[in-house]
């Protein structure tokens, strides 16, 4: 609080200075201030668009035009200006509204295009306009207001332009401070989480364009009076950069920032004024420099400085499991659930009950189509066949907000706080799941700071969400779940980065969550929770339920080991001989560790690969294969460790160094490039050693039939299973060293993967140093020699191939401990 009381104080203040400054000159710096404290208005406008909501407005030149000729032309025909002001801002809000409507279908640089030519529609309208907007010669204001009789000269338009700007920064202050505004950075931050707190991201940003609009219509119904004059060329293009320049240059997202930003942008170039043609020239320096000095904005990098207040842990609220209790006693009930994406059928016939009081764990190798169902579930996708119900109610095809609204909330795989938001505002935000405005919400802070420390999170309440390290983000995107009181909390992969330590203690979190009586729905990887943690298990494999019922069955279900360690009747062929090779490895891993700025991910690694070997690395999802293989292709720095090439140390070198020098990776997922033609993906393999034999990509498309029946086809066009064909044949262009795949089988049928690893079998007899990290473990052992198994991201085994396919640890190592 006493933060917002120095805020008011200091808008006070500024306020006061520029009024004793009016009083203090004269003549033409009347309408210099009057000019700054205008721009001041139209900024704080645009800041709440820029600032709050994150929307980019290269339009909001229409906006000024458009308050300045409803001002004009109300006051012309009679009416008062001092109504004609508040319908001028009721105009202009009204055309930022419809404006937001095709505004929000569209993101980025297209959305500014929208804007820009928004502002060409009403500059060309305004000329166009007639005998109602003076047409090219405008309108011509003969006298200003009157007050009491009294006519407003410059110096009172300043005055009223000064307290304008003065209200107008308390009030966005007030405004940045309330749950709107945290719901517009909240929708900024994160758009997809917002929508699962219930809030319609369409109608917060809606409402951000009509309060923008509003502000900048405001500051132009008082420019005619002031310039006695208007017409079209008054409100060009450059207008609306230069009220971007002074949002961005003075600080975006901070209040005083508008003010500084108009300072600039207003008195810089009148105090360049002097140097004729060339004072453009030199504002445009000079804004680079500001902007190179000071990035974040003269108020924005001003505050970095400042020390920050001292933590204040709000007291208790007393025992947050009553808040969470629930009593009504809603089952979820998934029946049927069939959602495609193109011709890949993701989910087909899955069904689902989660009890009241009860952990429900959905679990499947990749690609199996677990987050694809959550994400059906909370509304994110839409399904093709089946229902949800919570309770009596039906939920397929709602919006995600109003599903989150009825009492489903949900955290992420790759969490999904509000960054700009501090730890308590995340939480607080959660309570009433889509409200604007909250009535009665004092004790808030007490609640969320309860619910902080019930999810086990003990570090500083106001930090910003985005300085949290993993593990606290972890808890707090689950205490924020936890703040809407829901009937069902759907859980993608929380134990995703967490120790063994941390994965223990969310294990009784999710205990006492589900006592509470909440329906909890767990999708994890970390076979050891969900075994200890769950009261029923549906395992999903290729979009399709093939197991459901207690852990202990499920785990020792056959299709079960099948869909996570692959078939013992695979076709791949084994080596006709066992493996007799150099020494010495082509590519060693010594004590590497890595990770994504949270707890390593691979801890103190160490393998090798000799020439002309396979190796196999292997464990279950999330074990840190996939890391290992960015690790040791530079595609992720590591921690401590290294890596050696050929004798040579490269963990320090970048990804396309150690492309250079024979370490080729073919990454999950494929990503061949779309657009590009095949015969271009695989001939931009061989970018690295600068020269391309045509001989080379023939033999390639030899080896790959089904790519030379399509070779002018564009990339994107093939199946999941000739892409991965692509990116091996644009893999061994490259002329490997060593060929590193990274789970080259996810997300293909049978019979494609059958002759995905009949080539795997025929590059390894042909002598290609392979290092193959595969979600089906047995399939990956029929072809390799060797293998590594990983568990936290530690080797747990290693031996040949033959050893750790009878090896009763690896089936541990994927579905737990029995």
């Amino acid at each position: 609080m006493r933060r917002e009381a120095a805020m008011s104080i200091g808008l006070a203040a500024l306020t006061f200075a520029a009024l004793g400054l009016i009083a203090a000159t004269s003549g033409y710096s009347h309408f210099v201030i009057a000019l700054v404290a205008l721009t001041t208005i139209a900024g704080t406008g645009l800041n709440v668009l820029l600032g709050l909501t994150g929307l980019i407005s290269f339009g909001h030149a229409g906006f000024y035009a458009i308050g300045a000729y409803a001002s004009a032309i109300l006051t012309l025909s009679g009416l008062s200006f001092w109504l004609a002001l508040p319908a001028a801002a009721g105009v202009s809000a009204l055309v930022g509204a419809l404006l937001a409507v095709p505004a929000m279908r569209v993101k980025g640089p297209y959305l500014a295009m929208v804007t820009i030519a928004f502002g060409f529609l009403v500059e060309h309208g305004l000329i166009e306009g007639g005998a109602v907007t003076g047409g090219q010669n405008g309108l011509v204001v003969a006298t200003g207001p009157s007050l009491f009789g009294f006519i407003l000269t410059e110096r009172e338009l300043a005055i009223l332009s000064v307290i304008g700007a003065g209200l107008s920064l308390w009030g966005f202050h007030i405004l940045a401070q309330s749950r709107l505004g945290r719901a517009m950075r909240a929708v900024r931050d994160a758009d997809v989480a917002a929508s699962s707190l219930g809030f319609d991201p369409v109608r917060v940003k809606t409402l951000a364009f009509a309060i923008s609009a509003a502000l900048t219509g405001l500051a132009g119904a008082i420019l005619p009076p002031l310039m006695l004059f208007i017409a079209p060329s008054s409100f060009p293009f450059s207008q609306s950069i230069l009220f971007v320049l002074s949002v961005v240059v003075g600080g975006a997202g901070t209040v005083l920032g508008p003010l500084f930003g108009a300072l600039v942008t207003v008195l810089l170039p009148e105090t360049l004024a002097g140097l004729a043609e060339y004072r453009l020239l030199f504002f445009g320096l000079a804004t680079l420099v500001v902007l190179w000095l000071v990035p974040s904005g003269i108020v924005g990098s001003l505050a970095h400085l400042l020390p920050r207040e001292a933590d204040r842990r709000p007291p208790p609220a007393g025992e947050i499991g009553g808040f969470l209790a629930r009593a009504d006693g809603q089952s979820l009930r998934v029946e049927g659930i069939g959602i495609a994406f193109g011709g890949i059928r993701a989910a087909e016939g899955v069904s689902l009950t989660a009890e009241p009081g009860r952990i429900t764990s959905v679990i499947g190798p990749n690609g199996a189509g677990k987050t694809t169902l959550l994400n059906v579930v909370s509304g994110f996708y839409r399904p093709d066949a089946g229902t949800i119900h919570l309770g009596e109610r039906q939920l397929a095809g709602l919006a995600s907000h109003r599903i989150a609204r009825a009492g489903i909330a949900r955290t992420y795989q790759t969490t999904r706080l509000f960054a700009s938001l501090s730890v308590l505002d995340n939480v607080r935000l959660a309570f009433e799941p889509g409200r604007l405005v909250r009535r009665g919400g004092s004790s808030d802070a007490e609640r969320a700071a309860a619910l902080l420390a019930f999810a086990g999170y003990a570090g500083p309440l106001d930090r910003p969400a985005g300085d949290l390290p993993h593990v606290d983000r972890r808890l707090v995107e689950i205490a924020r779940a936890l703040a809407g009181r829901p009937r069902v909390l759907l859980l993608d992969e929380p134990a995703a980065g967490l120790t063994r330590v941390d994965t223990d203690r969310l294990g009784g979190l999710l205990r006492r969550i589900a006592d509470c009586g909440i329906c909890v729905v767990l999708v994890e990887h970390d076979m050891p929770l969900v075994m200890g943690v769950s009261d029923h298990v549906l395992v999903m494999d290729a979009g399709r339920p093939i197991a459901n019922g207690p852990p202990t069955i499920v785990r020792r279900d056959p299709a079960v080991l099948r869909a996570y360690l692959g078939g013992a009747d695979t076709p791949a062929r084994p080596r006709a001989a066992p493996w007799r090779g150099p020494a010495d490895a082509v590519l060693s891993a010594l004590e590497l560790t890595a990770g994504y700025g949270a707890a390593p991910v691979l801890d103190r690694l160490s393998l090798d690969v000799r020439p002309g070997e396979t190796v196999a690395l292997l464990g279950a999802n999330g074990a840190g294969k996939s890391t290992a293989m960015r690790a040791l292709s530079g595609l992720l720095r590591p921690v401590s460790g290294s890596v050696i090439l050929e004798d040579s140390a490269i963990s320090g070198l970048p990804a396309h160094a150690i492309a250079r020098r024979g370490l080729v990776l073919v990454p999950e997922g494929r990503q061949v490039f779309p657009e590009l033609t095949i015969v271009e993906n695989i001939r931009l393999g061989a970018h690295g050693r600068g020269s391309i034999d045509p001989a080379e990509v023939e033999a390639l498309l030899d080896r790959f039939p089904r790519l030379r029946e399509r070779a002018g086809s564009r990339a994107g066009l093939l199946s999941g299973g000739e892409q991965q064909m692509l990116a091996i044949a644009r893999g061994l262009m490259a002329r490997p060293r060593i060929l590193l795949l990274d789970e080259p089988s996810l997300g293909l049928a049978p019979a494609m993967i059958n002759t995905l690893y009949a080539v795997i079998a025929e590059l390894r007899d042909q002598g290609v140093t392979i290092l193959i990290v595969d979600q089906m473990a047995a399939l990956a052992l029929t072809v390799a020699d060797r293998g590594y198994v990983l568990e936290q991201g530690r080797v747990v085994t290693m031996g040949s191939a033959a050893d750790l396919a009878a090896d009763k640890g690896l089936e541990a190592a994927y579905l737990g401990a029995a």
